[in-house]
């Protein structure tokens, strides 16, 4: 039998948090969303696609709800109860998700998302570092690092580039909250998810110290 309303099974959720449109922004001024509940997907980056059902690299940069821990599953979604604690205020991408009917959905997913720069006030020195942190660590270039291990014989000199990457990254992270007084609940916000994690995740060993 077709469905053709929520069952309330959670599967969404836990799939991973909504990318915020420009339409959400409401929802950070009231405080219903706050930036420790965001984490940025840097263009390149693999991230869960709702429409394609599927994990693949963002075109461009993306704002999205963060996940708990170690998990996907959306921050906001209580699984005891298989509820959202901001139902009265979920995004967009949330109030137009039927995993019966997509096609609301596929109209808005990818367009009019906004990057860190949409909701950061432009005279906070956190955007000067933000674009270090872009020059110095260019995700781009951890993908292509990623790409030639699996070609290459000798994977010393890739394993150390990744190397200095990441602690160019976590000395960027270290400056922002030590120096400039950066909440740690908001670091995913700003630099995204540290490349330590993201190449263990890849099942690639790097020191992080």
């Amino acid at each position: 039998m077709k469905r053709d309303s929520c069952t309330r099974c959670g599967t969404c959720c836990l799939k991973g948090g909504p990318a915020l449109h420009h339409e959400d922004k409401g929802l950070l001024l009231a405080g219903n969303v706050g930036y420790q509940h965001l984490v940025t997907i840097r263009k390149g980056e693999p991230a869960y696609d709702p429409v394609l059902d599927t994990v693949r690299p963002v075109e461009r940069e993306l704002v999205k709800v963060r996940g708990k821990g170690k998990e996907w599953s959306c921050c906001f979604f209580e699984e005891k109860s298989s509820s959202c604690t901001i139902y009265e205020h979920r995004p967009l991408e949330c109030r137009l998700l039927k995993c019966w009917d997509t096609s609301a959905l596929e109209g808005v997913v990818g367009r009019n998302t906004i990057v860190r720069a949409d909701i950061i006030n432009s005279h906070d020195p956190i955007i000067e570092l933000i674009e270090m942190h872009e020059r110095e660590c260019p995700y781009q270039e951890v993908e292509e690092l990623i790409s030639n291990l699996s070609r290459e014989t000798d994977k010393s000199k890739t394993l150390a580039r990744l190397n200095e990457l990441v602690r160019k990254d976590l000395a960027i992270r270290f400056y922002a909250i030590s120096e400039l007084g950066l909440r740690e609940e908001f670091e995913l916000f700003i630099f995204g998810r540290p490349l330590f994690k993201v190449l263990s995740s890849r099942g690639i060993p790097v020191h992080s110290a």
